[in-house]
Order: C-alpha cells, then sequence, then structure tokens
C-alpha cells in the first residue's frame, strides 16, 4: 500500500414524487460560487459503467463468493450496479495473500492459516493459504456444486487474478496458473461469458525487501528480470499466445515516477514491455492509500475528505500515467482505499469517507485511470460491503455482543452514485469543473457529446460533535459553448445527518441499508432550474439530470 501526508427491489423502489423546494432548507449560508458547464463533452474522459470496481483480498474468496450456496448478499449488491450501468464492476481478487497462496491439489476449497486478531488489525490476512482447484472453480458456481449466482453479473465482463510472485517458487506459479486456467477455460465458464481477464505476477513486490520476502537490497534492476522468467513461466502455463487473458504489470505500493526505481517508467527502463510476457502486458497497476493512521478521529476524516488532499495525491501519478499512456497501455489503480491498517477506526468507516470515494474514483478518471478497485477485505473497516456475519468489532477486535448481519457501508453510496451519473449509454464522458471553493467539487457527464448529468460534492464535515448551524454552499450555474443551454433540472441528494455517522444515509430519500442489500423506500427527487441555481450543505452530494 501506499502511504501519503443486492432479489428484485423492494415494492416501493420505483414510487416516485417530486418536491419543488429551496434545496438546502434548514442550513445557514456559509458562501456562493458559480460554476460554468460545457454544453458538449469535448475532450472530456471516456468512462465506463466500472469505473468503481473491486479487489478482493484472496486469501477469504470463497466467503465472498459462496462456497457450498451463493453469497446472495454481495450478489445483490453487485447487481445493483448492474441494474443501473448493464456492466458488474470488475473484480481482482488477490493483494497481500495473494504472495502467500499455494497449490494443492488434493486440498478441498482451501487452508487458511490467520495470525490472531489485535485490536489495530481485527481480522489479518492468512499468512499461508494453500488452495486446491475448488477455490479457483467457485467463480464459475454452476450446477455441479455451486450456485449460479454470478452468471448475470460476469457474463461478457471478467476477473483479474493474483499469483504468487513473493514465494519465488517457479513451480508453485506452474501449479497455481494451471489451476486457474483449467477452471475458466470449463464450458461451465465459456457458454456464460465469463472470462479471466487477466493474471497479475506478485503484490507489491517494491515492498519484498522489507517484509522479508528479498533481500534487503531488492532493487528494480533485480526485480524485473526475475519477474519476466516467471511471467514466462505464466505466460507459457496459460497459453497466452492462444488467449484473450493478459497480464497486469506493476502492482507497485509506491512509485519513484522515474526510470530508476520502483516505476512504470523503471520497469520499462529495464525491458520489461521488450520481453516474451511483456508482449501480453496490457494494463499497469498502481496501488494508492490516502494515508496512514490507525486510531481515527475527526481532523483525520476532515483531511481525508479535504479536496485538495484528494487532487494533490492522485497528481502525483500523472507522469506514470503518461509514461503507461505512451505505450499505448491502460492505467489502473489496481488497489486503493482511504487509510492503512484496513482503514482508520471512526473514519473509513464514516459517511464522510463515501464523499471522498465519490470524489477520489471521479478524479482519478481525469488523470486517466481506467478503474479504480477498491480494496476489500472480511472486516476491513474501509469496506464498500461487509458480505458476511461478522462476531468481532471491526474498530477495536472486540467481541460483539450480538454479530453483525452482512450490511453495506456508507462508501457503497458512491458506487451507485457514480453508476447513476455515468449510465447505461456506453458512450458516457466526465469533466471536473472548475470551482473556486476549496470544499467543493463538480463534475460534468455527457451521453453521446450530450450534456446529462453534473454531480456536486460539498466536502466541510459537519461533525456529530459540531454546536453551529449546519453551513450550505448555494451555486448559481451557467453554460458554455454553443449549443441549446437547459432551463432546469431535477435533483437527487445523498442526505447524511453527521460526516462521521457510519448509517442512516439516504441517495434520493432510498436507502441501502438492508438487509438484502436491496434499495428500499420511495425515490424523492427535487426539481430546480438554472436561473434558481441550487445549495449544497456542507457533508453532501448531489446530483442533478438536465431537462
Amino acid at each position: 500500500m501506499q502511504i501519503w501526508t443486492c432479489s428484485p427491489q423492494a415494492p416501493d423502489a420505483n414510487q416516485q414524487f417530486t418536491l419543488t423546494t429551496t434545496p438546502g432548507s434548514g442550513s445557514s449560508s456559509a458562501g456562493k460560487d458559480s460554476v460554468s458547464i460545457p454544453i458538449t463533452a469535448g475532450s472530456a474522459a471516456a468512462v465506463t459503467g466500472n469505473l468503481l470496481s473491486l479487489s478482493i483480498e484472496q486469501d477469504r474468496w470463497l466467503d465472498w463468493s459462496g462456497n457450498a450456496t451463493q453469497n446472495t448478499f454481495f450478489f445483490n449488491c453487485l447487481d445493483n450496479i448492474v441494474q443501473i450501468t448493464g456492466l458488474a464492476p470488475l473484480i481482482r481478487i488477490g493483494a497481500n495473500s495473494e504472495d502467500h497462496t499455494n497449490f494443492d491439489p488434493n486440498v478441498t476449497g482451501v487452508q487458511d492459516q490467520f495470525p490472531p486478531p489485535t485490536t489495530t488489525v481485527p481480522y489479518p490476512e492468512a499468512t499461508s493459504i494453500v488452495a486446491g482447484p475448488g477455490f479457483y472453480q467457485v467463480i464459475r458456481l454452476v450446477d455441479v456444486q455451486f450456485a449460479l449466482w454470478l452468471i448475470p453479473v460476469f457474463s461478457g465482463t471478467g476477473v483479474t487474478w493474483g499469483v504468487n510472485f513473493g514465494g519465488a517458487n517457479l513451480t508453485a506459479v506452474f501449479l497455481e496458473t494451471q489451476a486457474i486456467v483449467k477452471a475458466f477455460a470449463s464450458s461451465a465458464f465459456t457458454q456464460k461469458g465469463i472470462t479471466l481477464d487477466n493474471l497479475e505476477l506478485g503484490n507489491e513486490a517494491d515492498l519484498y525487501s522489507g517484509n522479508g520476502l528479498r533481500a534487503s537490497t531488492y532493487n528494480v534492476q533485480q526485480y524485473t528480470p526475475q519477474w519476466i522468467t516467471y511471467a514466462t513461466n505464466l505466460t507459457n502455463t496459460a497459453k497466452l499466445s492462444s488467449s484473450k487473458t493478459r497480464i497486469w504489470a506493476g502492482a507497485f505500493a509506491e512509485s519513484s515516477h522515474s526510470t530508476t526505481g520502483f516505476s512504470p517508467q523503471g520497469i520499462f527502463a529495464n525491458g520489461i514491455l521488450n520481453s516474451v510476457p511483456g508482449a501480453f502486458i496490457e494494463t499497469i497497476s498502481q496501488h494508492h492509500y490516502s494515508g496512514s493512521f490507525c486510531s481515527g478521529s475527526e481532523s483525520l476524516l476532515q483531511d481525508l475528505m479535504t479536496k485538495a488532499t484528494i487532487r494533490s495525491n492522485l497528481a502525483s501519478f500523472t507522469s506514470d500515467v503518461a509514461a503507461v499512456h505512451a505505450q499505448g497501455l491502460n492505467y489502473v489503480f489496481g488497489e486503493t482505499n482511504s487509510y492503512s491498517c484496513h482503514g482508520a477506526p471512526g473514519v473509513s468507516n464514516t459517511a464522510g469517507a463515501a464523499l471522498w470515494t465519490l470524489d477520489y474514483a471521479l478524479y482519478a478518471s481525469q488523470i486517466g485511470a481506467t478503474q479504480v478497485y477498491f480494496h476489500e477485505g472480511i472486516g476491513f473497516k474501509y469496506n464498500l460491503i461487509q458480505p458476511v456475519t461478522l462476531t468481532r468489532s471491526t474498530l477495536n477486535g472486540s467481541t460483539l455482543a450480538t454479530p453483525q448481519a452482512p450490511h453495506i457501508q456508507p462508501q457503497y453510496y458512491a458506487a451507485i452514485i457514480i453508476a447513476e451519473a455515468i449510465g447505461d449509454s456506453g458512450d458516457t464522458q466526465v469533466v471536473e469543473l472548475s470551482i473556486s471553493d476549496t470544499r467543493l467539487s463538480g463534475y460534468a457527464f455527457y451521453e453521446s457529446g450530450s450534456l446529462k448529468r453534473a454531480v456536486f460534492i460539498n466536502s466541510l464535515a459537519y461533525l456529530a460533535s459540531t454546536t453551529t448551524a449546519r453551513p450550505s454552499t448555494h451555486v448559481d450555474i451557467s453554460f458554455s459553448g454553443s449549443g441549446t443551454a437547459p432551463s432546469s433540472f431535477s435533483v437527487k441528494r445523498l442526505v447524511i445527518n453527521h460526516a462521521d455517522d457510519v448509517s442512516n444515509l439516504t441517495w434520493g430519500g432510498q436507502t441501502y441499508e438492508t438487509s438484502t442489500g436491496r434499495v428500499s423506500g420511495t425515490l424523492k427527487t427535487e426539481s430546480g432550474t438554472v436561473a434558481g441555481g441550487i445549495d449544497i450543505p456542507a457533508t453532501q452530494a448531489v446530483m442533478i439530470s438536465f431537462n
């Protein structure tokens, strides 16, 4: 990690009523700003409905997928996105436990060894994973011994699966790759269009010198030829020359942004693209976390949400993105989230983190990232989705008096808003809007070049401890460029009581905090006019759809 300073919808889900209101009523005015929105897309970045995707810790993959039976809650949460965009979030299965996984054909499912939980890390990753064929085959979930739940989600899309490079064992790479490819080559997969899009060899190799997986002097000049040797084994085993499967390369925790250290530029300079496996590299993956802190605080929450911090963190990768694009390759943040230690308690699991997720993912599209994979693990504090019943607190590891059933966390609302903003046209572009307010972000969305929607995010943290009236910013809207400017719009709001709340958010009056992960409640929208502008209270996001 990089360190920087859901069954059908509820019966009432489609009922709707519209309010004509003064948006943000009950808030005190704290400021006024104006924004000019281009009427046509121009050179705005193309974006797909799976911009926000998921990286899942490999050790407990079976808990996410379901083993003998489907994990219906996780399926519902993914299918909510499918219903909006027509695309499922892409899934990367790997991360830290990727480099602790070995294959044994005699094992049924998987055998994990976990260190004891701690106050800081209540749900640690496994230090040893021995996987059998069923561990890889479960993703097909067909009528042999698994449910059919992934078929509507994964049909026509794919998976990135991580292979152990940290163990420096060629035999392990061969056996693991063979098992993965065999599973995905079965008719159960191919008939449903479920594909192995990518293989990833190794996780955060730039940290190997400090975690005991390589010598303390390990550098990119040593890494690249060693990776080529192991990736050649992987390439031959997977028969990539006759396959559509490709390779993710990089997956570094940090970037030197130079040709002499661990970075895209560093591996390019050392010849990775000129190698046999290099010909199959289609995507460069970078990992990034916004900070390191293992005890939450209000000030840390505001730091996470701050517009300038999000931009400075991500903008540091612009030279890397340019270098990757110059090679004709895709650039993704293959593992990312808020703070290390699986998130900071009272910060990563809060409503404020939902606003951070929304702004972070959308801004990543502006620097050239194709997807942003938010990392998930069982019981991690920064999860969008907690897919299984938890018996320990995610915040301090204490035993829960009442086990906590599967549930979504506030960040999940960001996934829904992004999906709705992008839509299902298959031809969407997004551009960040120029706004002088240091707490207000905005993005405009276009379909086939025409303006359709805009999202605004007020990242000023309104906390439960705040005793003053909730401030609000009024935004005057104008348009630039040629074309017919809209005069009215409808509004959906992400209503948050306090930035440090961990529940009770609503999006357009509806909630996803249900036992099934499906939306519930009556849809509520407001109507507004361009001449009247819009009010956006602190710690709130809005989406306006132009009429």
